[in-house]
């Protein structure tokens, strides 16, 4: 028969391995919305005091925030996406987020479940037969649960490409 402390590691790994799954296909579902370029659904997956950025890595190891996105709250986040949906003008393309070794760093009550997973982003215009890496780098996470859902609080995808082959119009 198993001790009360077995039981509780027992319990305790198994609550980190459904978290883990959980932010895995929460992943999954981010990078099919913005592969389909669903960039409504993709703003959805945001907390209201959302922070999302993508920087490259010098900048973030030199604590510098400037960065190719920057959007300090949703709201921010929701106007990125109208605006591509609807005004933006870019050369038509497909892309394909690859996203893994997911880990769970953290989790705080106040702070949510802090998390990181590497990306790429893999690109083909229309107009070209060859596929291209057009970005590759890391992201941390917050995300926070709100009505039961996981949601991002904070996402910072910083890039190591030294150069970003095309404009980078769709967010990663």
């Amino acid at each position: 028969m198993p001790t009360a402390a077995a039981e509780k590691t027992l319990d305790s790994r198994l609550e980190a391995l459904l978290l883990h799954h959980e932010v895995d296909q929460f992943n999954a579902a981010y990078a099919a919305a913005l592969d389909e370029q669903r960039l409504t659904d993709w703003s959805e997956m945001f907390s209201e005091d959302a922070f999302y950025t993508v920087i490259s890595r010098e900048n973030a190891d030199h604590g510098m925030p400037v960065g190719l996105i920057y959007c300090d709250s949703k709201r921010m986040i929701c106007d990125r996406a109208l605006a591509l949906e609807k005004t933006a003008m870019f050369a038509p393309r497909y892309l394909r987020h690859i996203i893994g070794n997911l880990q769970i760093l953290g989790r705080d009550e106040d702070a949510g479940i802090r998390a990181r997973a590497n990306y790429a982003v893999i690109q083909v215009l229309f107009d070209r037969p060859e596929a291209k890496l057009h970005q590759v780098g890391v992201y941390h996470d917050v995300f926070r649960r709100l009505g039961g859902v996981l949601k991002l609080a904070e996402r910072r995808c910083i890039y190591d490409s030294l150069l970003i082959d095309n404009a980078l119009c769709l967010p990663v």
